[in-house]
């Protein structure tokens, strides 16, 4: 059996020609067992938003190309979806793209004894993120982020 992360490189090689014919971006993908069944997760965005017409797109020409490329050895169910509101935060341009929003930013070890931040976005460059938190700004390095995403409940 391939191992999920050269899955996922190759999907993603795959996906790009289809989400660029159509202006969408791709936000993330999901290699995933789930119980005794394996989950191909393709998260896709836009400008404005996705729709479920763009979602049913993406899925049967992906589906489509993977059948022929036999990329995964295995029996899988593939989703095609929209990140949703806490959307997650991978890239450097994502922060810049949400800069003012509300981000929730878990990072590895701790930073000032915590390693869970809630702020606004507020400002970003080369290698490091700043967020205002209600107690002021908190700078976080782009290498400390293990996990970031929008977080509507600020």
């Amino acid at each position: 059996m391939k191992s999920s992360t050269v899955i996922i490189e190759r999907i993603k090689g795959i996906v790009a020609p289809i989400l660029e014919d159509e202006r969408l971006e791709l936000v993330d993908i999901e290699f995933v067992a789930a119980g005794k069944r394996w989950v191909l997760r393709v998260f896709i965005d836009r400008e404005g938003g996705v729709t479920i017409d763009d979602c049913a797109y993406v899925s049967r020409e992906l589906s489509r190309v993977l059948d022929v490329e036999d990329v995964v050895d295995h029996a899988y169910t593939l989703e095609v979806s929209s990140p949703g509101l806490t959307r997650p935060l991978k890239r450097m341009e994502d922060f810049v793209r949400y800069r003012g929003k509300a981000c929730r930013i878990v990072v590895r070890g701790e930073i000032d004894g915590r390693s869970d931040f809630r702020g606004e976005i507020d400002r970003v460059d080369a290698d490091k993120v700043e967020i205002r938190e209600k107690i002021g700004i908190v700078t976080i390095p782009i290498c400390a982020i293990k996990k970031a995403h929008l977080d509507f409940e600020l």
